[in-house]
């Protein structure tokens, strides 16, 4: 059930590299598609490319960088107080390249997404487009999950599939792929601002419905099914 909010919803976004699902958000918030504030971008590596996409928009941009912390646990307590200062009610990961430990993740649970290129639960983990070509699948693609203490193993809101060539390498297909993730992670970002989304007892209900299947974007149509 959609519950149409009278302010934008305050957002933060953690990133490690290019930021280009950063800036499909972005993108979207200038063209009134999306109603959402960013109220910071946090990296932890300081030569992120995301980071100047922050600035240009107006948004403040954050080095938080793990190696200048002891060990993982100090630097978690200071990333979540970092994130909490700016009060989010969601905590969007878009190449964020940092396991986070159980206490982070229960801290923001259900209102923590994450964005990974395969179609969960295949390839979780790193290098999915180089082992979906080693698998010779006929199908890949990205998946919107609620981020849980399972390493890509939250609950699936959204997946997108792309077919796979023949003469694909990993380059050619992580594009294709990352095509569609421009689209698809603003979407899901839009309903959780709009109340359609949310996590309950580790199932995604949407439009006060609990899904036994995640939803599937169809890349020919644009229709959510």
């Amino acid at each position: 059930m959609s519950h149409k909010r009278h302010t934008p919803l305050p957002v933060v976004v953690l990133i490690s590299g290019g930021g280009s699902n950063l800036q499909a958000l972005i993108d979207d918030i200038e063209d009134g598609a999306l109603k959402i504030e960013i109220r910071a971008v946090i990296s932890n590596r300081g030569d992120a490319l995301g980071l100047k996409r922050a600035e240009q928009a107006g948004i403040p941009a954050i080095v938080l960088d793990n190696h200048a912390f002891s060990d993982r646990d100090a630097y978690e307590a200071r990333l979540r107080a970092l994130i909490d200062r700016f009060a989010p009610d969601l905590v969007v990961l878009a190449g964020f390249m940092r396991i986070l430990e159980a206490r982070t993740v229960n801290h923001y649970l259900g209102r923590m997404i994450n964005i990974h290129p395969s179609l969960l639960p295949k390839f979780q983990g790193l290098h999915t487009h180089a082992r979906a070509l080693e698998e010779r699948v006929e199908r890949h693609g990205a998946s919107v999950h609620f981020v849980t203490p399972e390493l890509d193993g939250g609950p699936v809101i959204l997946q997108v599939s792309v077919p796979v060539h023949p003469d694909d390498d990993v380059d050619r297909l992580a594009a294709r792929v990352l095509r569609w993730e421009h689209r698809i992670y603003p979407l899901v970002v839009g309903w959780f601002s709009e109340g359609r989304l949310s996590l309950k007892a580790e199932a995604v209900e949407f439009d006060g419905r609990v899904l036994d299947a995640p939803l599937q974007f169809d890349a020919v149509t644009g229709a959510v099914v």
